[in-house]
């Protein structure tokens, strides 16, 4: 009897087509090009153009009894305008899939179209044709880099001169405060609070009693401290997007009712010049499982990911922490601003010498159940919110039941963050931080630099008491955080709260965070409410303007071996509302500025923790 082969059919016809087979290395391997085509066989000299194909072919596998699958991607731009998702009918087992450049290559995954066809109306004003599928935008690049909304005023920021009667719709300005608008319905409000930003479209300007009304409530409805003199009598704030504010170099504005988008450049530049992109794809790439059949085993190696949109939901976003914001629905419907790259239940999910830039929402998240997971010698920056993203927070229900109480088995578990560079990001919405973990257990980050941030460099936990979450066995270890907390207020290099049992902050090199115009202070670390069972281990903090490590509301932890070096009459350490006894102190090092040895302390305390 003739033996059956063990390919089935519809995979053979595929796999001869499409595919090189190594018997050696036992490795499927597939071609992509952004001059190929997708009537390509996926060869070496005839590779297939884009990788919505490829994720079609390979749904077309019968992959039970396959070895490993690379697909090889050139050098080049492979535009998209809709994510590339992996799920359950892209990859149907647990074989590894590797996304991976070619050797000396720096393939990029684009969101963006170019713009052309400008029109000059000088003193390098030009104006071009928005395309009907582009529709509203908030990102807008020239030769790569982020262009600035145009904005009064250009650098600083304006002052509330008197905050309205209920505190939260209107308020007046200061005569002579901005131009005019043209047009006021397109102009973007933007409100500074300690910890968090609103933007908002205004109402009404009215000149005769020097007053700007919002189109809804400036800050979250269901927490009064976001009144607007709640931290600051007169809080900062500027406007964004009408013509009368164009008037820097680079600066571009959106007038969507006329479908028109003006740029200003140097008189000696001309459009045709220059590669101008808009973001079009909402995101580049979705990993998607489920919890009784996760997506595991999928890789990318040396690919960049640039250009993703994200528009505000309802042109309102009030912030709350870390890019979580209130939809401004009901008294507590809070949302997360989204990531260009997320996983949904994925396990053994890989991001090895990757870019992640030019974001207009979050860069990558680690999402629900999201499992041992590694991103690894990155590089994140120019992002609008959050740089990377673990677990989630609060508000989930499963069963109609918090998931962290009902089902706190499904919380992110065992990720990693290592060697990666993450800076600039919170680009637009300035309460975003570097690297964000919500109810996450065993999360590892480590080797990292964070900084150039307008908030916190690294945020874990996402329970403001010591109630029990599965937030358990964290470790912060041997990052090196600073310049961030460069905008607002009231948090830190390191922001963690909560019970984390088992969780560690130890080696971590953290300097130059300074006094900002918000009420609260910042710090090399805060730990914040609910605190409970942390080691801060090892530490060293320098050139903090407030105290290098502050408490609030904190329960028992234990501070070591760190070295921390305050200000003048600045605590090492403050307690907010912390029982000194609740912190067990042993072999730390607290040094002022004033002591006559201070630099000789400092430069030996950095030849030990600085490496290289």
């Amino acid at each position: 009897m003739k033996k059956k082969s063990r390919l089935k059919i519809p995979f053979l016809a595929v796999f001869i087509l499409l595919a090189n087979l190594s018997l050696a290395q036992e490795i499927i391997e597939i071609h992509v090009s952004p001059t190929g085509s997708d009537s390509n066989p996926g060869t070496v000299d005839k590779p297939i153009k884009t990788l919505h194909k490829v994720t079609a072919i390979l749904g077309n596998m019968d992959s039970a009894e396959l070895p490993k699958i690379v697909v090889w991607l050139n050098d080049g731009i492979y535009r998209i305008s809709k994510p590339i998702v992996i799920d359950s009918t892209v990859k149907k087992s647990g074989i590894p899939l590797k996304f991976k450049a070619v050797e000396g290559s720096r393939p990029t995954i684009s969101g963006a179209v170019e713009l052309k066809h400008w029109t000059n109306l000088g003193d390098g004003i030009w104006v071009a044709e928005v395309p009907k599928n582009l529709g509203i935008f908030r990102e807008f690049f020239v030769k790569g880099k982020r262009a600035v909304r145009a904005r009064h005023p250009n650098n600083e920021y304006l002052r509330v001169k008197e905050v309205g009667a209920d505190r939260r719709t209107n308020f007046t300005y200061h005569t002579g405060g901005f131009p005019q608008p043209k047009n006021a319905g397109e102009v973007e409000l933007v409100v500074l609070h300690d910890w968090s930003i609103t933007r908002i479209p205004i109402k009404n300007i009215d000149k005769n009693i020097n007053s700007i009304i919002a189109a809804d409530s400036i800050g979250a409805k269901g927490l009064d401290f976001f009144n607007l003199d709640q931290w600051e009598p007169n809080p900062r704030y500027f406007l964004e997007n009408d013509i009368e504010f164009l008037d820097m170099e680079n600066e571009w504005y959106l007038d969507s009712s006329a479908s028109k988008i003006y740029l200003k450049l140097p008189l000696n530049l001309n459009p045709s010049q220059l590669s101008i992109e808009v973001p079009l794809a909402e995101s580049l790439m979705l990993l998607e499982g489920s919890e009784e059949s996760p997506i595991s085993n999928v890789s990318f190696e040396g690919i960049s990911f640039q250009y993703c949109r994200w528009n505000i939901p309802n042109q309102t976003y009030a912030g709350i922490q870390a890019c979580n914001f209130d939809t401004q629905k009901g008294n507590k419907e809070w949302a997360v601003v989204p990531a260009a790259i997320r996983t949904t239940w994925g396990t053994n999910i890989r991001f090895e010498n990757c870019e992640f830039s030019s974001l207009g929402g979050s860069g990558i998240w680690l999402g629900t159940g999201s499992r041992n997971c590694t991103i690894k010698n990155c590089r994140l920056q120019d992002i609008s919110g959050n740089g990377v993203m673990i677990g989630e927070g609060q508000d989930r229900l499963v069963s109609g039941e918090p998931w962290w109480k009902d089902a706190p088995q499904q919380a992110a578990l065992g990720n990693t963050v290592e060697d990666c560079d993450i800076s600039n990001c919170g680009v637009q919405f300035y309460g975003a931080v570097g690297i964000w973990c919500g109810l996450t257990a065993e999360t590892m980050l480590k080797n990292n630099k964070v900084y150039n941030l307008p908030y916190t460099g690294i945020s874990i936990g996402w329970m403001w008491s010591p109630e029990v979450t599965p937030c358990r066995d964290n470790t912060i270890e041997n990052n090196h955080i600073h310049h961030v907390m460069q905008t607002l207020s009231d948090g830190g290099g390191i922001y963690m709260l909560g019970l984390q049992p088992g969780s560690k902050l130890i080696g971590n090199h953290i300097h130059d965070i300074s006094v900002n115009a918000g009420r609260a202070e910042s710090n090399g670390m805060f730990l914040d409410e609910g605190t409970k069972d942390v080691l801060v281990e090892n530490n060293l903090i320098y050139n903090i303007a407030k105290s290098p490590l502050r408490f609030h509301r904190a329960s028992t932890n234990i501070v070591k071996d760190n070295y921390l070096f305050s200000n003048g009459k600045t605590p090492g350490i403050a307690y907010n509302n912390t029982p000194l006894e609740n912190i067990h102190q042993e072999g730390n090092k607290e040094i002022s500025t004033d002591q006559l040895d201070y630099k000789v302390l400092l430069k030996e305390a950095m030849s030990k923790y600085v490496r290289p």
